[in-house]
């Protein structure tokens, strides 16, 4: 009797490894899980070193204008210039160890579901420590001297009222406009209970008032120019773990609204994806992982809205 001839569906060409295939099928399904679960990706400025513990961002200040005497001569002037540093983080990874005899007794197929929480559980990552970042942005002095710091709002009702977040939102975009940040690229990150309290406001989507929103659906799109984001990833509590740099309480923060340049990310290693059969414990260990870390660039393009 003729031996079949297999068809090895994870190999590259009908060579090399035969699960070769398979580790991209799982690195696309947690690049996609990452990029649908993440928000703050393009809120923020971004740069991607090659080597390297930290990148430099410089900062600079406004000159002055004056009016010419004729025959007098212009030497120009000097003015206040910093710069703004951020460190990549220690390897983030995500990983998921699976035994063989599992894999053998299983029905169904898992490993979808299991690159899906990978990368939705980095993307939640990604998305806490930079909005940590945001709202520190806001506390944070003046990078340069003389330039303006970040700003906080406060309201009893934040937490409670959709009418006072949105007023909350034209205090903010007053503010940003007396700091000369751009009006293009302003965001309000708010938690669901504040963002249905603002679909609930009907002053808020109200057509004749120029809203932008649905009440039926429950959506509400933009005030005082400003697009509305919602994330169960703002800070809500007292955070004392992780790096340093994100740390601080947050236990009254009810919104945040910021223009895309108040922090940035540096990215060393970006989203990758391993996967490899170990001998010893029988099972196959597959992680996705990235090099990263998040700072403050301009804390003048960050006001948060506090209840206290």
């Amino acid at each position: 009797m003729t031996n079949a001839t297999p068809m090895r569906i994870g190999q590259v060409n009908s060579a090399g490894a035969t699960d070769a295939l398979f580790l991209k099928v799982y690195g696309g399904e947690v690049l996609t899980a990452f990029e649908e679960n993440n928000v703050m990706k393009d809120l923020q400025v971004t740069r991607t070193i090659a080597s390297g513990k930290s990148a430099s961002f410089p900062a600079t200040w406004k000159v002055a204008a004056g009016y010419h005497t004729p025959g007098t001569e212009i030497v120009g002037q000097t003015a206040n210039v910093n710069e703004r540093v951020i460190a990549i983080d220690d390897l983030l990874v995500a990983d998921v160890f699976i035994p063989e005899i599992d894999e053998a007794k299983n029905h169904y197929e898992y490993r979808s579901e299991y690159s899906t929480q990978c990368g939705r559980e980095l993307a939640k990552t990604f998305d806490e420590n930079s909005l940590q970042v945001a709202c520190l942005a806001a506390r944070a002095s003046a990078t340069v001297t003389g330039g303006n710091g970040g700003s906080q709002l406060t309201h009893a009702d934040y937490d409670t009222s959709g009418a006072q977040l949105a007023a909350g939102m034209f205090s903010a975009a007053q503010t940003l406009d007396e700091k000369d940040v751009p009006e293009n690229d302003r965001y309000m990150v708010v938690r669901p209970a504040q963002y249905y309290l603002m679909a609930q406001t009907t002053a808020v989507i109200n057509k004749d008032w120029g809203g932008a929103g649905v009440y039926a659906e429950g959506s509400v799109l933009k005030v005082a120019g400003i697009s509305i984001v919602k994330s169960n990833n703002l800070p809500s509590s007292n955070i004392a773990t992780g790096p340093s740099a994100y740390q601080g309480n947050f236990s009254n923060t009810y919104g945040l609204v910021l223009n895309k340049s108040a922090m940035g990310t540096v990215q060393l290693m970006g989203l990758a994806h391993e996967m490899d059969w170990d001998m010893r414990r029988q099972g196959t260990l597959i992680l996705s992982k990235y090099a990263l870390g998040h700072g403050i660039l301009r804390p003048e393009c960050a006001v948060e809205l506090i209840t206290a």
